[in-house]
């Protein structure tokens, strides 16, 4: 929204905007005349940092100032003015090349939020950088987008991008992916949500856990790729946020039928009846899940499978953490040498296997060959072998069972393989490889890792620090007509 409120300045007050455009473009001018192939004596003569601190000295001083911008806000009385020059903000921002088009003092209502940072913004546009804060992104990433400076708002959702494992008191991931979906920025809702999946642990016990939509709740709740310790600690995550949120009974319904009983040891399913207000709030929703979770965990998953719909997300695992499905493994100088661990987990999520263990066998290699990179036999040269180099290897990880059973019957192993790194000072999962049993390795393992620098994001302290989770699903076998 803007106003005319004051008369247009004399053209001669424009020289000095004119004039800093002016040595913008000699200097670009000089730079290109001085690129001058196959010349020993062409050189280039770069003075743009002083021609920055002369824009910014512009903006500063007001010097040659043709227009005025008012920011008015209801967290203040008196406005924010800015002496601006009208050629300089209409190369950045075709808003205000409109505005100022026929008139010379405009006046801008904004958010307290937004006004705070209005003299950065501004600032952008003299000198084309800006340095920000977390708490400033949304607000910046508002300004770029209300004034259609897309250079701006690219950077800013870029640097969302970039700082989701950024750790602040307060959390803001969830705050970013709720804003991305506000404004329709695909790219960055999906990277928020994948981030809050893979990390889902931390962001349960922080404080922005309690912001989560009841959308953005059910999304999350969705998935077979959330990353946490069991599906218990789900539950009550999800009991504390029903709690203190106090949705509407169909919402809370819809809440709870998401969570994966069958995944809920017996013991611990008895004890959430016993003791659980928000599940004695809402047996009724739930009670036939609950129902069929003990009739999971009773009988074998073969009988069960003839009854019941087994291919469904109720009975798949997600990635649980808890050693039952899967085993940590970290790789020191993971660029060195061919290495290799073995580890059990339980047979399924069933009551009925939790006896029964299956042990794994994994290798590692940092530079397995695909066949259509091994040495062979020149033509050319009688004898003569392809010089073959260390870096056209890649990583591999091979999973193996090392035995079979007639247990197995009826069960198919989904390996996940999660890639800790550590990003803004935090360990976090930003990989995950899945594969499943008709494979013994995902086919693109750290396909563009680069493990033999020390600085490589894939390595904390030197080391590879992988957690191989196994995923049993089960299958429906014959029907059996009730």
């Amino acid at each position: 929204m803007a106003r005319l409120t004051g008369t247009r300045p004399v053209a001669t007050r424009r020289w000095g905007c004119a004039a800093a455009f002016l040595l913008l473009l000699f200097t670009v001018q000089a730079a290109q005349k001085a690129d001058f192939s196959g010349d020993s004596t062409a050189a280039t003569i770069n003075h743009s940092l002083t021609l920055l601190q002369r824009l910014q000295e512009l903006l500063q001083n007001g010097n040659g100032s043709d227009s005025v911008l008012r920011v008015r806000s209801a967290a203040s009385d008196e406005p924010k003015v800015f002496h601006t020059h009208q050629l300089l903000l209409s190369l950045q921002s075709e808003v205000f090349e409109s505005l100022l088009r026929n008139q010379s003092v405009v006046t801008l209502y904004e958010p307290p939020e937004t006004a705070a940072l209005f003299e950065k913004f501004i600032r952008y546009l003299y000198c084309g950088g800006v340095s920000i804060l977390l708490h400033q992104a949304i607000p910046m990433h508002q300004l770029a987008s209300k004034y259609r400076v897309w250079g701006l708002q690219r950077g800013v959702a870029e640097y969302m991008r970039t700082h989701l494992a950024s750790e602040s008191s307060q959390g803001h991931v969830v705050g970013w992916y709720h804003y991305a979906v506000r404004v329709g920025d695909a790219a960055l809702q999906e990277s928020c949500l994948q981030f809050l999946a893979w990390n889902l642990s931390a962001v349960l016990g922080s404080a922005e856990w309690g912001s989560v939509s009841v959308e953005l709740l059910l999304l999350l709740l969705e998935r077979s790729d959330l990353v946490l310790h069991s599906e218990l600690e789900l539950y009550t995550a999800v009991e504390g946020w029903l709690s203190r949120r106090q949705p509407e009974a169909p919402v809370a319904e819809r809440v709870l039928r998401a969570i994966r009983y069958p995944m809920i040891a017996p013991s611990q399913l008895f004890r959430l009846q016993a003791q659980s207000a928000v599940l004695a709030r809402h047996r009724g929703a739930v009670q036939d899940l609950l129902f069929q979770a003990f009739q999971f965990h009773a009988a074998s998953p073969l009988h069960f499978a003839k009854y019941f719909d087994v291919n469904c997300s109720m009975f798949l695992p997600r990635n649980y953490l808890a050693p039952s499905w899967g085993s940590q493994w970290v790789i020191t100088n993971p660029a060195r040498d061919d290495r290799s661990t073995s580890f059990q987990t339980q047979l399924g999520p069933s009551s009925h296997d939790a006896g029964k263990r299956v042990t794994w066998n994994v290798l590692f290699s940092p530079r397995w060959l695909p066949v259509s990179l091994r040495p062979v036999y020149s033509d050319s040269v009688a004898g003569a072998i392809q010089p073959v180099r260390i870096e056209d290897g890649r990583p591999r990880l091979v999973i193996t069972p090392a035995m079979s059973s007639p247990d197995f019957a009826g069960v198919s192993f989904q390996k996940t393989v999660l890639v800790g790194v550590r990003q803004q000072g935090r360990v976090l999962v930003k990989h995950a490889y899945s594969f499943h049993q008709s494979s013994d390795e995902a086919a693109d393992f750290l396909a563009h890792a680069d493990l033999q620098k020390r600085t490589s994001e894939y390595l904390i302290d030197n080391s590879l620090h992988l957690h191989i989770i196994i995923k049993p699903v089960y299958h429906s076998l014959i029907k059996v007509k009730k």
